[in-house]
């Protein structure tokens, strides 16, 4: 199995990222039952000001090649563009556990 985590700044005023965020997790926690490959979706809005990142998701897949069948399902690229333009920054780790 590989752990894929994402976490993202976004732009905007407290209230936009806010906004965005939460568009952005109720897509995400929808694909689940859509992307076969995906096997669990977590995705968490942080909730400290004192922090400068928005959003994490931590998904679980079977293969390190179902990391990339996940990010080009068409239900991801959508779930995907919420944040497109509001997107600052985006890192990335993928590991096998």
């Amino acid at each position: 199995m590989v752990r894929h985590i994402v976490t993202f700044k976004l732009k905007g005023s407290p209230e936009e990222r806010q906004a965005i965020a939460l568009r952005f997790k109720e897509a995400l926690l929808a694909l689940p039952g859509t992307i076969e490959v995906l096997k669990s979706i977590e995705v968490g809005i942080n909730e400290n000001p004192a922090e400068d990142w928005d959003v994490v998701l931590t998904a679980t897949v079977p293969t390190m090649a179902d990391v990339a069948t996940y990010a080009k399902h068409p239900a991801h690229v959508a779930a995907a563009s919420i944040v497109a333009n509001a997107k600052e920054a985006r890192a990335c780790v993928d590991y096998e556990i």
